[in-house]
């Protein structure tokens, strides 16, 4: 069984977040997958933007905010 560590770009609203996650390969028929905590992180980085929480999002992954470019 490997890791190999990738960032999971998660977008909620007018921010997107970079989240460290590592995709575990194996040589069964599900690989690669999140561990059981990645998953988790990556579900409290969504609630937390969804909730306006950015304090509780940038201590679990880097967050952007976007802005459009033309109307």
């Amino acid at each position: 069984m490997k890791k190999k560590h990738r960032i999971k770009l998660i977008r909620e609203g007018k921010y997107v977040a970079e989240v460290d996650v590592a995709l575990i390969e194996s040589d069964d028929e599900w690989s690669p997958y999140l561990s059981i905590e990645d998953a988790y992180k990556i579900d409290d980085v969504r609630i937390a933007l969804r909730q306006g929480d950015l304090s509780k999002a940038c201590q679990l992954a880097r967050i952007f905010s976007l802005s459009p470019l033309a109307a």
